[in-house]
């Protein structure tokens, strides 16, 4: 199985969802993938097996990733202050991976149907709702 968190600036979503994913998870190794490497760093020092930088470093991982965690951000073309390339935003969406993103209204990005979480509350849905992938895929 092959799990991505992804996410820039300073990596703080990435961060607590690494940590979380860890603790409910422990087995299954998480590759933290950042817009630039203050946030793959703090993602590293979070727990991630592995971590990389870049646009190049997300479309390549990307491409056979199995789950993808993150901001509903990494979608969007200029996110992230700007930092989400449009490369970057293609290779997400058009990963096979089974995404599972957060939305935030600091992205611009409203979607209907859900309700604002706080980030705590928004990485224990993004956990349970990786859990309901991670048991159907074992």
């Amino acid at each position: 199985m092959k799990v991505l968190v992804i996410d820039g600036q300073g990596g703080g979503l990435g961060k607590a969802l690494i940590v979380a994913f860890a603790k409910a998870f422990p087995t299954v190794p998480l590759i933290a993938l950042g817009t630039n490497s203050l946030a793959t760093s703090a993602m590293l020092r979070a727990g991630a097996a592995a971590g990389a930088t870049g646009e190049h470093a997300i479309a390549w991982q990307a491409r056979d990733a199995d789950l993808i965690l993150g901001a509903a951000g990494i979608l969007i073309v200029g996110a992230m202050m700007g930092e989400i390339s449009p490369a970057m935003a293609n290779a997400v969406s058009q990963s096979p991976a089974v995404k599972i993103l957060i939305p935030s209204q600091r992205c611009g990005l409203i979607i209907a149907g859900t309700r604002q979480l706080s980030m705590e509350e928004a990485v224990a849905d993004t956990i349970s709702r990786a859990a309901e992938v991670l048991a159907g895929r074992a």
